[in-house]
Order: structure tokens, then sequence, then C-alpha cells
């Protein structure tokens, strides 16, 4: 998976990322922890998707590392219901 830092700033982030699914999984658990704005568009099916983040409050760095924190809780969880 490749990711290119498009624009950083404090509190605002924009990446290319070339994983559609991964960015939606990424995007729906940063919504559900209530950060600022967070969505994906792709202008072109042979471009890279644009992922942008904001947050309100805290680092763009902590809430990436939440979502992905909740990300594997989740998948282990369900891994674990599986195995049943």
């Amino acid at each position: 998976m490749n990711i290119e830092i498009v624009k950083q700033e404090k509190d605002e982030v924009e990446f290319n990322i070339d994983n559609s699914t991964i960015a939606e999984i990424i995007r729906v658990y940063l919504n559900e922890q209530g950060v600022k704005f967070a969505a994906w568009r792709r202008n072109h099916p042979s471009k890279p998707l644009v992922m942008k983040i904001q947050v309100s409050s805290g680092t763009i760095r902590k809430a990436v590392a939440d979502a992905v924190s909740a990300i594997n809780k989740d998948a282990s969880a369900f891994a674990s219901l599986l195995k049943k």
C-alpha cells in the first residue's frame, strides 16, 4: 500500500492512498470517533484516492492511531467469533 502526503497542517492532512478498502474503513472509524472531517475521493479511476482528515482537537496522528486500534480490536473480536 502506497501513501503520499500531499498537504499537511496542524489540524488537517491530505494524502494519496491506493487502497479504497483501507481508505473507507479508516474513514468510517474516524467519523465514529468524532473527527471534524474524514473523507476520500477519486478524481479518476486511473488515479489514486485522495483522503482528507481534519480534527478539531488533538492531533491527526492520535486520531488515526486510535482508529487503527479500534479496527484491530474489532477485527480480532470478529476472528475469534469465526473460530467458534
